[in-house]
């Protein structure tokens, strides 16, 4: 009996820490993106900055080099990918009405059945539909940008967030063997060895997850676009980019770009089968390289994260936060996969079972 009341004391305990804290990030949603985001960067480099403590240089000189190259590397990055993508992203949104109407051409053959049972007007209903969420696009950039020069509150997040997430990450990366030092010690005495392997599980999710699958992102994002530029397909950088982007949801990436790709390459060409196999043989082979080599290679088969648990995570997270949620999903799949798993297996070694596991040799 005072075990169940122990154990209930526990879950009390646990849930209503779970409470506080998502409570606490509801209350403060506006204004945690920037911290967040420099939580994310922190982790994400404090391993270099260690290395470089080991050489016996001061940390926050460490922190401030680290972190100095990370900003001048996606600030190259930023200024070589984002006027070619935002151009292309504009052609193709000027192109989607002769797309669709391209489209409409080739289907309505087939639509013969279905202009019987909804009426004759029903090819030219769709047709207009489509053609106005066309037009929706063409001045949702626009309109989103003039938001933002306009001033107010959206501009100020983004000044606010520029300012904000280098400073959080630099004194986390510099005060990262205190922090972790002091959340060990806040640990119960009693549970401190399971809920340390318990962090270190989570640790290895992570950081496999994170820093492996960001890198395999980068490298499939430069041989898409690479690729289909080769190749000459319309917008190919665009779509090699959103593909790299994607990237980061193992098969997500490749299966939206073989989809853009094997699209775009069929109106450009008026249905050339031949090359419409090329750009998709690009993205099979970015897929096998992906599969075999970079992800084996830079993520590892431990990570544990399925793509659909990802997927969820993130829409589960946009739907609840916006970006803030976005940005705290992989942590929070990884956090409730570890728990998950840590239930499951205290679960089965419980009475409650009723009878240990067979194993698949036993059979």
């Amino acid at each position: 009996m005072a075990g169940i009341i122990e154990v209930e004391r526990k879950f009390f305990f646990w849930l209503v820490l779970s409470g506080l804290v998502f409570g606490f990030v509801w209350l403060f949603r506006d204004v945690l993106t920037p911290f967040v985001l420099g939580a994310a960067i922190a982790y994400l480099l404090h391993p270099a900055t260690t290395r470089l403590t080991r050489l016996k240089m001061p940390r926050w000189l460490a922190s401030s080099l680290i972190l100095l190259t990370f900003f001048v590397f996606v600030g190259a990055l930023g200024t070589l990918i984002l006027p070619l993508a935002i151009r292309e992203a504009a052609d193709l949104a000027q192109s989607l009405p002769a797309y669709i109407d391209q489209s409409i051409v080739f289907l309505t053959p087939y639509l013969s059945l279905i202009q019987n049972h909804l009426g004759e007007g029903y090819v030219d209903q769709a047709k207009a539909l489509l053609s106005q969420n066309a037009g929706k696009i063409l001045t949702l950039t626009g309109g989103v940008l003039g938001q933002i020069a306009q001033g107010g509150q959206a501009a100020f997040s983004v000044v606010t967030t520029l300012i904000l997430t280098p400073l959080v990450a630099f004194f986390m990366m510099n005060e990262w063997p205190r922090m972790t030092a002091w959340v060990d010690d806040l640990y119960p005495r009693e549970d401190c060895a399971p809920l340390r392997d318990m962090m270190r599980r989570i640790d290895q999710k992570l950081s496999g997850f994170v820093r492996g699958q960001i890198t395999v992102a980068l490298i499939l994002g430069t041989l898409y676009a690479l690729a289909l530029m080769i190749a000459g397909l319309n917008y190919g950088f665009l779509i090699g980019v959103i593909s790299g982007v994607l990237s980061i949801i193992p098969l997500v990436g490749s299966t939206v770009g073989l989809l853009m790709g094997v699209l775009v390459a069929w109106f450009q060409t008026g249905g050339d089968w031949v090359y419409v196999g090329t750009i998709a043989l690009i993205f099979l082979g970015g897929q096998m390289i992906e599969g075999n080599i970079l992800t084996p290679k830079l993520v590892g088969d431990s990570v544990g994260l399925h793509p659909l648990w990802v997927m969820f995570a993130l829409m589960a997270g946009a739907a609840l936060f916006g970006i803030l949620g976005m940005l705290l999903a992989v942590p929070v799949a990884a956090i409730v996969g570890v728990l998950a798993g840590a239930g499951i297996s205290h679960y089965k070694s419980s009475a409650l079972y009723g009878r240990p596991p067979v194993s698949l040799d036993a059979r």
